[in-house]
């Protein structure tokens, strides 16, 4: 099973989505992309064998992936901060793969979520990564 998480900014969602994962699957599933090396570095720090920055490797990593998981930010053109380009929302949207996207409720609300803390959110999508396998 190849496992996709994909960050920016400072890779805590990321980091934190891959410690769990790896609780679970072995490294060489889990692909880490960062959207800058912050992130990046934050995935790797949490254990992460694959990693790559920036557009190319998300547009490739999501080519054959089986789960893309990371904050809903990575499916939408110009999210954070202008971080995700209209190349990376496209690869994850097209992508076969199925996505366990994090809610982040910084600039985005989504009706009919529950108000969990992002801790909760990140445990209910390595749950949701783990029922799927």
């Amino acid at each position: 099973m190849k496992i996709v998480v994909i960050d920016g900014q400072g890779g805590s969602i990321g980091k934190a989505v891959t410690e769990q994962l790896l609780k679970f699957f072995p490294a060489p599933d889990v692909f880490c992309i960062g959207t800058n090396s912050m992130a990046t570095s934050a995935m790797l720090k949490a254990g992460a064998r694959n990693a790559a920055t920036g557009e190319n490797p998300v547009v490739v990593a999501c080519r054959d992936a089986d789960c893309i998981v990371g904050p809903i930010g990575i499916a939408m053109v110009d999210a954070m901060l202008g971080e995700i380009t209209p190349a990376m929302a496209k690869a994850v949207n097209d992508s076969p793969a199925e996505k366990i996207l994090i809610p982040v409720n910084k600039c985005i609300t989504i009706a009919g979520t529950e108000a969990l803390t992002l801790t909760q959110h990140i445990q209910n999508a390595v749950d949701q990564i783990r029922r799927t396998r």
